[in-house]
């Protein structure tokens, strides 16, 4: 009896476990989650090869064409100046720069004026006896001496006699003695050869200036050259005279420059040649970088599409109904931004922009607007 409920007990639960597993089972069947298929909006546009101007990049600083570096040929005390001699400090045409305390030279350069007119004073008795005819010229010449006044030029005289004996009397060296004094006089004053603006200032008022000391830097702020690197193969593009469309990098002005000078020689570490570039502008400034756009020839049968749309530098992307595809191309030329390709037929329809995880068979649907914005995406059941 005892063995029979042991039996009967073992069966029950035998039986308990496999309707209670069997009921877990039944009740842990979860719908699976539903997945979303996404498709892709692209921007395409259709081909249709014309001929392609092909335009080289160049681009260079401005420099000013007119450029003086002021240097000291005289020592002196830094005296004055038309304006404050400071950076930016714009001058007008003629104004002092800089004017050096002459006062000590000024009276050895009087000084020097007052012996040569005593000299010329001395030849007149002889002059008056000897050489009657050239006396008045002479006379004249006394009369009109002003020791405040530069030296005027000596008289003229066709007499070779009368030129012996000026000249043995020394005339002429003490001439031309004094003339060199009054041409040394000059250079204690530097003035502005036209107008510009001061860009380097290295001495102040009551500076002791020695000779040779460089005093500052003084630029041309109307005219500017830029100087750009041309490739040899493209050397032919500029000529002197031609105009060149010239801008400022993230920015929308635009300038017209002129070829002004091209280098007769070619760098031969980097095969470029110098081509300067002559522009002007208001708001230009030295150290300014801008950039050229040249053109360089014209390709037939070609298309000019973003470097983003390339892939792997000879392929693009195309759509062929509703599906990404892949095709070989033939790129012409690189710019920075763009590339000028060849080999897609006519009616083609190609990415007008890149999209992120394209590849080949890819279902994507087209949007049917003309300006690509960003790419968007759809989902369908």
């Amino acid at each position: 009896m005892r063995k029979i409920l042991l039996y009967g007990l073992g069966v029950l639960i035998l039986l308990g476990t496999f309707f209670g597993a069997k009921y877990i089972i039944d009740n842990n069947n979860k719908p699976k989650p539903k997945v979303d298929k996404v498709i892709k909006t692209v921007f395409v546009e259709t081909v249709k090869n014309d001929t392609v101007p092909i335009t080289i990049a160049a681009n260079g600083t401005l420099q000013a064409k007119e450029r003086l570096e002021l240097y000291s040929e005289v020592q002196g005390i830094f005296q004055s100046s038309a304006k404050d001699f400071k950076v930016g400090q714009p001058y007008r045409k003629g104004q002092t720069l800089i004017r050096v305390n002459a006062a000590e030279y000024y009276a050895s350069v009087q000084s020097a004026k007052s012996e040569f007119y005593n000299l010329v004073t001395s030849l007149m008795p002889d002059l008056r006896l000897d050489y009657p005819d050239a006396f008045p010229k002479w006379q004249a010449y006394l009369d009109n001496f002003n020791i405040d006044n530069s030296v005027p030029p000596l008289p003229e005289t066709s007499s070779e006699n009368v030129k012996y004996f000026v000249t043995g009397r020394g005339v002429y060296s003490s001439y031309y003695n004094l003339k060199n004094l009054e041409q040394r006089l000059g250079k204690y004053s530097i003035y502005a050869p036209f107008d510009g603006i001061l860009t380097e200032a290295l001495v102040t008022k009551g500076t002791l200036i020695r000779q040779g000391q460089k005093l500052g830097e003084y630029i041309n702020t109307s005219v500017f050259e830029v100087e750009l690197a041309i490739g040899k193969t493209f050397s032919d593009l500029l000529k002197l005279g031609e105009n060149v469309e010239l801008s400022l990098p993230q920015s929308s002005k635009t300038y017209t420059g002129t070829v002004s000078r091209v280098n007769g020689r070619i760098d031969p570490a980097t095969q470029t040649i110098q081509v300067f570039v002559e522009v002007k502008g208001e708001d230009l400034k030295e150290g300014m970088y801008l950039e050229a756009q040249l053109e360089a020839r014209e390709q037939p049968n070609a298309i000019k599409i973003s470097r983003k749309l390339l892939v792997d530098e000879s392929e693009i992307y195309i759509v062929r109904d509703s599906v990404l595809d892949i095709i070989p191309v033939q790129p012409v030329h690189f710019s920075p931004k763009e590339v000028v390709v060849q080999g897609v037929p006519d009616g083609t329809k190609i990415l007008s922009k890149s999209i992120p995880g394209a590849y080949a068979g890819m279902l994507v649907k087209v949007n049917e607007s003309s300006t690509p914005s960003s790419a968007n995406t759809e989902t369908v059941e």
